[in-house]
């Protein structure tokens, strides 16, 4: 019975989803295994080491359903080595076959590399899920580039963005994570086969060539001296996902923060019969949201537990490697729970282009104090100009009027601009910079 929140009946779907459930479960882990142990065992038999035949036997059989998984796993309560499934494995071939299973390696050359290889199938989904919420930023960058939304900094109103602008940031982001992602591949996709110590001692004649061509056939790396207490790659993986995981966090905590009803510019994706509360009917809580920074604080938070496992001793410590079978697959279950969340949200998000206007007035003016500044220093200079106003702002604010009714009365803006001016002046949809070309030049990085 599932005891996780991971392989739950009632609540995994928070947590992972189903292909990330199959990609990682137990028979695919031991599939993995024993696609190493078949490799091997195919490489050293084209280099003579084993006989043809035996290989080909040990080909045949490596598959995860003949073998129990339940009796397998009753043995890992006393051991934590590849041993439980070379006893299981063995058992099941035929014609002494099984003597020439697991030839000149070690334990952990099977699961290093087994663990590689399910990395690698969770790393796919991952990567393919991250470009289409890159396409998704993008279409909504391109489809907003002019539409005109209060910015803000230090969570107040600032001066004015478009929200194509803000989609484009988005995008680069993602952008930018999936080009490590991609970097990373060549370093952390490597294989392991180094037998007790790294130094090959029982394959010595024939180890390198047996090393590359097993890796070969599993498509991985070869590496290049053992990392058997190296584990520095293993840590690279976890912190790009942490790293992918604190963009998908930010890009959901803006969309959450700007789903405020007092703002309500934005909002997840809403159908009828999605139920907020049991017990206020209107609530149309950001209730996806949520669920996606939790995920990706959760990812965030065992980057650290991936640091602390390269602090191996000697030529190998299995306390670090347990620390990675926990968090590897842990980390990849949420944050592809994350990521097809953050696809669904970006690809139907709700934008409200009205309510940004609403909100443009909100602070009647005092938006553009800015441009107003900037104006008046042209003929006053920058700091006098700031001076004023800011006095202009600060009065505006206290008898909460209109920010053009107290310039309107400052004869030094009087003396130098003209009503129509200072409307101008005032105009959010006139002082947006550069926001609609930036957009245009993330969407030319990307192709669009």
């Amino acid at each position: 019975m599932p005891s996780t929140s991971i392989d739950s009946r009632v609540h995994g779907a928070l947590f992972s989803t189903d292909e990330m459930r199959a990609l990682l479960s137990d028979t695919a882990l031991v599939q993995k295994w024993l696609d190493v142990e078949a490799a091997l065992a195919a490489a050293q038999a084209e280099l003579g080491v084993i006989p043809q035949d035996k290989a080909e036997i040990i080909e045949r059989h490596a598959r995860a359903e003949l073998l129990d998984l339940d009796a397998i796993g009753r043995y890992y309560r006393d051991s934590i080595t590849i041993v439980p499934l070379l006893k299981a494995f063995k058992d099941i071939l035929p014609d002494n076959a099984g003597e020439f299973v697991h030839y000149g390696a070690t334990s952990q050359d099977i699961l290093d590399t087994g663990l590689v290889l399910l990395q690698k199938d969770a790393y796919d989904v991952i990567l393919r899920d991250m470009k289409a919420c890159l396409g998704f930023a993008l279409d909504l960058a391109q489809r907003h580039r002019d539409t005109v939304m209060a910015g803000r900094t230090h969570v107040v109103h600032a001066i004015p963005i478009t929200f194509g602008y803000k989609a484009a940031i988005w995008a680069d982001e993602l952008g930018r994570n999936i080009e490590r992602l991609e970097q990373m591949a060549p370093r952390v996709f490597v294989g392991q086969l180094a037998g007790a110590v790294g130094t090959l001692a029982t394959l010595t004649e024939q180890g390198l060539a047996i090393q590359e061509r097993t890796m070969q056939r599993l498509g991985l790396g070869v590496p290049v001296v053992a990392w058997h207490v190296a584990r520095d790659s293993q840590a690279e993986f976890m912190n790009m996902l942490a790293l992918a995981a604190g963009t998908l966090g930010r890009i959901n905590r803006e969309i959450f923060t700007l789903q405020r009803t007092e703002v309500l510019e934005l909002e997840e994706p809403f159908y009828m019969g999605k139920v907020g509360s049991s017990t206020m009917p209107h609530k149309r809580n950001p209730q996806v949201l949520e669920n996606v920074l939790s995920l990706c604080r959760n990812v965030r938070a065992l980057a650290p537990t991936m640091l602390e496992a390269m602090a191996c001793e000697n030529e190998r410590d299995w306390s670090c490697y347990l620390s990675e079978w926990e968090a590897i697959p842990h980390a990849c279950h949420l944050l592809g729970a994350a990521l097809e969340k953050s696809k669904n949200i970006l690809e139907n998000l709700i934008v409200y282009p009205e309510h940004m206007e609403l909100n443009l007035s909100k602070q009647k003016g005092l938006m553009m104090s800015e441009c107003v500044m900037m104006h008046l220093a042209d003929k006053l200079g920058r700091f006098t100009a700031h001076d004023i106003v800011y006095e202009g702002c600060m009065q505006a604010y206290e008898q909460e009027v209109p920010l053009k009714d107290v310039l309107m009365q400052m004869p030094v803006v009087t003396d130098s601009f003209t009503e129509a001016e200072v409307d101008a002046m005032l105009d959010p949809h006139a002082y947006i910079g550069l926001a609609p070309q930036f957009v245009d030049r993330v969407l030319a990085k990307y192709g669009r």
